[in-house]
C-alpha cells in the first residue's frame, strides 16, 4: 500500500511564501505524475498544480500561474510545491496525490492521496 506523507504549511500572513513537500511511502512513484489539489472552507476540492513522470512538464490552475511552482526530485522521491505571494484566497487544505504519467487536472483519476496538510493566509 503506498501512502503519500505531507509536509510544510502552515499560518502565515499575505505575501510571505510557504513549501510543501510530498513523499511517498512504501514505494517510488517516478512512473506516476504527480498533483496538488486544495479544498478551501465550504468549496470544492480544485485542481492546483501538476507535474508529469519526468518533470519535463508542468501545468497550473489560472489562479496559482506564476505565484506556485511544482516540482520534483526523482532521486529523492519528493515532490514540492513553492507557494510565493500567498494571498488570504490561498487558505486550503492542500493534498498532493499520484496519478496519470502525463497529469491530470481532474482529482478522480488519481490512485494515491497525501493527508492533506492545512494552509491558512491572513490578511
Amino acid at each position: 500500500q503506498v501512502q503519500l506523507v505531507q509536509s510544510g504549511g502552515g499560518s502565515v500572513q499575505a505575501g510571505v511564501s510557504l513549501r510543501l513537500s510530498c513523499t511517498p511511502s512504501g514505494r517510488a512513484l517516478t512512473s506516476y505524475g504527480m498533483g496538488f489539489f486544495r479544498q478551501g472552507p465550504g468549496k470544492d476540492r480544485e485542481f492546483v498544480a501538476a507535474v508529469t513522470w519526468s518533470g519535463e512538464d508542468t501545468y497550473y490552475s489560472d489562479s496559482v500561474k506564476g505565484r506556485f511552482t511544482i516540482s520534483r526530485d526523482n532521486v529523492k522521491n519528493t515532490v514540492f510545491l513553492e507557494m510565493n505571494n500567498l494571498k488570504p484566497e490561498d487558505t486550503a487544505v492542500y493534498y498532493c496525490a499520484a496519478g496519470p504519467p502525463q497529469t491530470s487536472r481532474k482529482a478522480e483519476v488519481y490512485d494515491y492521496w497525501g493527508q492533506g496538510t492545512q494552509v491558512t493566509v491572513s490578511s
